[in-house]
């Protein structure tokens, strides 16, 4: 009989598949690389693109692959892995025996702890914190939609995706319009000077002054990220439908699937920003006023790309699978050599990792830390990225090695499940 309370705890590490893990633990370098241009408080930054608008051969080169191949597509990915795992955690609950109700509000007290755990990030550390915005979403998604049929998850994404689109296509005439205008005008200058990146918060010499303006930009980001983007509802709603169906604990069922997803979803992922690259690198020129444009672009592809992501992710997972095993299986999931299990390490721990980004990136690179920021380009943040992410693996592959779970981890599942019951003592034979 189902019970009225939870009937089982979190995940164990047997339960657990690759190809999520693999692909928290790889998107965790992509964000990386995404968030630490916004250190480089010391340059300008192109208004449109958040990359320096100057810079070497070796920094144009940076910023083109960076632009096209990282930024606005790891946190679609995020999001479906986010979503992913929520299904996850419920059918689990539910398959040993706790109440669908019960299951759900254990999903939105995780989401509202999310949200908390964002705030204190934010406030903390690093104003582009996607917690908030995951938390935010998480709460929409699960009352509205959680269970719903799979026809209405699948109709209200095409909905999403309707809207998305045209808003773009919208923005793209807009923007065409928006370039007649010469770049001199006063409105010109002002589109620029009011909708350009700010880097405000890690330029701050004073860092009770920061803790403001990062809190402002955390929350207009939680909102818009989180839901008036659509992208972020749109991954939890195909999430949702992929969980039920257990993609990605059994790719092998689902490679002509997963196969066009990848294929599909990169190509559009990385064709969709190469309008935005080329003007960076100087290739083309759009007028600095119109190139507003790009975002919406990067924006809907980012979608696609972050999707082609989870589905490579999918294919490589099933891959380590066959490779262990030597036969097809759909049930053994195990490391393949000593990277791919430390970035599976990583992702295990990927609430951990992610905010000892921040610990080993804010005080060290912004101006109320030690300034390391401004003396640095676009080539070597990208290496001062890599080192960090470096650094988070190291801490993840001891933990692995140690026995021990991540500590947000650890204080997430404390606060979401309480503590753990205590096992009854066991009565000695004639006592």
């Amino acid at each position: 009989m189902p019970t009225t309370v939870l009937a089982r705890g979190p995940v164990q590490a047997s339960e657990r598949s690759p190809a999520p893990d693999l692909a928290r633990g790889f998107m965790l370098l992509l964000i990386a690389v995404a968030n630490t241009p916004y250190y480089l408080w010391g340059l300008e930054l192109n208004p449109w693109a958040s990359h320096p608008a100057d810079g070497s051969a070796l920094d144009r080169v940076t910023d083109f692959l960076v632009i096209v191949l990282v930024d606005l597509r790891t946190y679609p990915m995020f999001a479906f892995l986010f979503g992913y795992g929520m299904m996850q955690l419920y059918n689990r609950q539910v398959s040993s025996g706790t109440l669908e109700d019960a299951a759900r509000r254990l999903l939105q007290r995780r989401n509202w702890l999310l949200l908390a755990f964002g705030f204190v990030h934010a406030a903390l550390l690093w104003m582009g914190d996607v917690l908030g915005a995951y938390g935010i979403a998480g709460l929409l998604m699960v009352w509205l939609f959680f269970q719903a049929k799979d026809v209405t998850l699948i109709v209200w994404t095409w909905v999403f995706g309707g809207l998305l689109t045209i808003g773009t296509v919208f923005a793209v005439v807009g923007a065409w319009f928006t370039a007649q205008i010469p770049a001199d005008d006063p409105v010109a200058r002002s589109i620029v000077a009011d909708f350009g990146p700010t880097t405000d918060s890690v330029a701050a010499t004073s860092y009770l002054a920061s803790i403001g303006d990062r809190l402002g930009w955390w929350t207009l980001g939680s909102i818009g990220q989180g839901v008036l983007m659509l992208v972020v509802p749109m991954m939890l709603l195909l999430a949702f439908w992929a969980g039920r169906r257990r993609i990605l604990e059994n790719p092998g069922e689902h490679l002509p699937l997963l196969r066009r997803v990848a294929v599909v979803g990169i190509a559009v992922g990385w064709l969709g920003p190469l309008p935005s690259a080329l003007d960076h690198v100087g290739a083309i020129t759009v007028p600095d006023h119109a190139g507003w444009v790009f975002l919406p672009v990067q924006i809907l592809t980012g979608f696609f790309g972050g999707l082609g992501y989870v589905a490579l992710f999918g294919l490589i997972g099933h891959r380590i699978a066959l490779r262990r095993s030597g036969k097809p299986s759909n049930d053994l999931f195990t490391t393949d050599g000593p990277f791919a299990g430390a970035v599976q390490a990583v992702g295990k721990r990927s609430l951990t990792s992610y905010l000892l980004q921040s610990v080993l990136c804010a005080p060290v690179l912004a101006a109320w830390g030690l300034g390391l920021g401004q003396h640095l380009t676009s080539w070597t943040m990208l290496l001062y990225a890599l080192g960090v992410w470096g650094l988070t693996v190291a801490f993840a592959v001891w933990q692995e090695r140690t026995g021990r779970r991540g500590p947000a981890e650890v204080a997430l599942r404390r606060l979401t499940y309480g503590r753990p019951a205590q096992a009854p003592a066991q009565v000695q034979p004639g006592v």
